[in-house]
């Protein structure tokens, strides 16, 4: 195979969701909360929510949104510190200063996996809540992190952005926290161009967070759930209107039955890339940890040995074949470099974080890609770090 594939088209959007949007469109019963009966957005919810094996879910406008409620509801006040990992997307830390609190970055090592030491050592009594960001599909160990939070009754909010369909030990990420957090951005596992849904078994945060996300005067009435909370709650809470509206749910539920299949396509592909890669003196792909299962849309792996110099031409010469490939901490104005995070008021020193974003690199790697876009994908990262590497042999 010559040319490189296409690593960025989403899968086709089921064809009973291009039917029922066109039902939609010709009735214009778009806003949730019209519906004589349960909306899209309302069976979104209970499918979801049955599909993790939790009790409640909450559709919204995107995962940042669910953070957000999700801390709001914690009923954190005002400039409590919430604890983050150091590698995760801008979105996360800009929803705790959003919800008015203040992020506190823990180290991230080069596994892409908290440092628990460090995340210890910063657990102390004025950590109000942990965000534990499954970055790129990336589970940290749940079971340490849970038992020093549980020991000081700190709520944990997993950001599952990038994990729906991992497993930790048998359950669904986003389950083992207090509450979870899903993205259906584009590029996600359930593609729906932008949305996001939270899941919880607390009757109490759940009815906060749906007056809050915008089921004002009797709206909540058409959420199936814990109505003796809601009474309680109406009027006590602001309205954020981050609702979820019903063309983004009928894109996003046929696409519910897909997620096994495409959570074993993409572990598969993952894992073909990956022992191709580490066959090179240059790469390394992080192994899971073994309590996880993971549900990769792309491949992440550290250069070995390389400069700055190096890996920057790395990555053009991956690009000249076709390639694209981000590296984190080297890509001007990169989201996931948290000393591009100005707006926190600080930036630490996180030496083991900054010395992976480094070195750590990104590659899409969408789950129905076949086996000869696959070798190409491999053949052409492990093809440029050769010839850098040849290159600086001869230069020295």
């Amino acid at each position: 195979m010559s040319k490189a594939p296409n690593v960025y088209d989403a899968e086709p959007i089921p064809a009973e969701a291009r039917a029922e949007i066109d039902r939609m469109l010709q009735s214009g019963d778009l806003f949730r909360y019209t519906s004589a009966e349960a909306s899209p957005v309302a069976l979104l919810e209970a499918e979801f929510a049955e599909l993790m094996g939790a009790k409640f879910a909450l559709a919204v406008s995107s995962c940042s949104a669910a953070l957000f409620l999700s801390l709001k509801a914690l009923r954190l006040g005002r400039d409590a510190k919430v604890l983050i990992p150091a590698f995760t997307f801008a979105a996360v830390p800009s929803a705790v200063v959003h919800a008015e609190c203040q992020p506190i970055l823990v180290e991230v090592g080069d596994n892409y996996r908290v440092d628990i030491d460090d995340f210890e050592a910063r657990l102390d009594d004025d950590i109000k809540a942990v965000i534990i960001s499954h970055m790129r599909g990336h589970t940290s160990d749940m079971d340490a992190i849970m038992a020093l939070c549980d020991a000081r009754d700190i709520p944990v909010v997993e950001d599952a952005a990038h994990s729906l369909g991992t497993t930790w030990d048998g359950q669904n990420i986003g389950t083992i926290g207090k509450i979870g957090c899903f993205s259906f951005q584009s590029y996600k596992l359930i593609n729906a161009g932008e949305g996001g849904i939270m899941i919880t078994d607390d009757a109490d945060l759940i009815a906060q967070a749906i007056i809050m996300s915008g089921a004002y005067e009797h709206n909540w009435k058409k959420h199936p759930v814990v109505h003796d909370r809601f009474a309680f709650w109406q009027n006590q809470l602001p309205l954020y209107n981050v609702r979820m509206q019903n063309l983004s749910a009928a894109v996003i539920r046929p696409q519910i039955k897909e997620v096994a299949r495409r959570v074993r396509d993409g572990l598969k592909n993952h894992d073909y890339v990956a022992d191709l890669l580490n066959a090179s003196p240059f790469i390394t792909v992080p192994d899971a940890l073994k309590p996880e299962s993971r549900a990769p849309d792309s491949i992440q792996f550290n250069l070995d040995g390389f400069s700055d110099e190096e890996t920057l031409a790395f990555a053009a010469q991956a690009k000249a074949q076709g390639v694209a490939v981000q590296v984190f901490g080297l890509s001007q104005d990169n989201a996931r470099a948290f000393w591009n995070w100005k707006f926190i008021g600080y930036t630490p020193e996180l030496p083991k974080t900054r010395a992976m974003l480094m070195r750590a690199c990104d590659v899409r790697l969408p789950a129905r890609l076949q086996r000869e876009d696959l070798d190409y994908i491999a053949s052409a990262l492990v093809e440029a770090a050769d010839v850098v590497k040849k290159d600086a042999r001869a230069v020295a």
